[in-house]
């Protein structure tokens, strides 16, 4: 994990996650591990559950899941984010991720993609005064 996490700027994305929740109610949180071993998408969601993302108040959570060794990744929201923003606006985050770890700019696309993110949730869920930062921003690191 340690050659794919010195590729990373890990400052630079709990800052782009920093700026998210300055400007919406939700929360983004990025989780990567070695290997995924079953469908990715099945894979996210457990993830989700196990960072208790489906915890927060308002259902807008979102979260950027990667395998790296095995070139998977996926991104999914809560059940309130999908109510406002439909399975386009995931696939093309997930194409726009795609094409910067093509060109291995990984910090970059992970930046890219948690502003977008940001961008769309504060149209549906903008920052209200004394919002309290419900998860933690660091990256979360798995054993697979």
């Amino acid at each position: 994990m340690k050659a794919f996490q010195n590729q990373l700027d890990e400052a630079r994305i709990i800052e782009a996650i920093g700026e998210v929740e300055l400007s919406a109610t939700a929360e983004v949180r990025v989780h990567i591990e070695k290997k995924c071993p079953i469908d990715v998408m099945d894979r996210a969601v457990q993830v989700f559950a196990n960072l208790n993302m489906h915890r927060t108040r308002y259902r807008n959570g979102a979260l950027l899941y990667i395998a790296y060794q095995d070139h998977k990744f996926a991104i999914i929201g809560d059940s309130g984010i999908n109510a406002k923003v439909g399975p386009e606006f995931w696939q093309k985050e997930r194409q726009l991720l795609a094409e910067y770890f093509k060109k291995e700019e990984f910090t970059e696309g992970i930046c890219n993609c948690i502003r977008n993110i940001g961008k769309e949730l504060a149209r549906y869920f903008a920052y209200e005064e004394g919002d309290i930062n419900e998860l933690p921003d660091d990256i979360s690191y798995g054993d697979q």
